[in-house]
């Protein structure tokens, strides 16, 4: 079992920065893949950006690639995710989530889920 918790949510303007954090516990983090995913009100879930276990693979959904960036500290237990230059269309609830087989961008392919972090971006 891993336990996700999401955090650094928040209210931004459009252009401007946040740093989400999700922090696991349970257990070895380092042997997870990780994954962020959001949730538009109406929407369905989609994929945003993937990490292998050792950090050196990573994956991006197109529209978010060259402006958020996935990293993870397995000495701290703790995936992130840098968004930059970020725009209303990016205003979801995001969620981490981590599986054990894969650097995946399916919802599917994911085990275990936080329980999100409201992003906000106004225009």
């Amino acid at each position: 079992q891993v336990q996700l918790v999401e955090s650094g949510g928040g209210l931004m303007q459009a252009g401007g920065s946040l740093r989400l954090s999700c922090a696991a516990s349970g257990r070895t983090f380092s042997s997870y893949f990780m994954g962020w995913f959001r949730q538009a009100p109406g929407k369905e879930r989609e994929f945003v950006a993937a990490i292998s276990w050792s950090g050196l693979s990573t994956n991006y959904a197109d529209s978010v690639k060259g402006r958020f960036t996935i990293s993870r500290d397995n000495a701290k237990n703790t995936v992130y995710l840098q968004m930059n230059s970020l725009k209303p269309e990016d205003t979801a609830v995001y969620y981490c989530a981590a599986n054990s087989r894969a650097l995946r961008a399916g919802v599917r392919e994911y085990d275990y889920w936080g329980q999100g972090t409201q992003v906000t971006v106004s225009s």
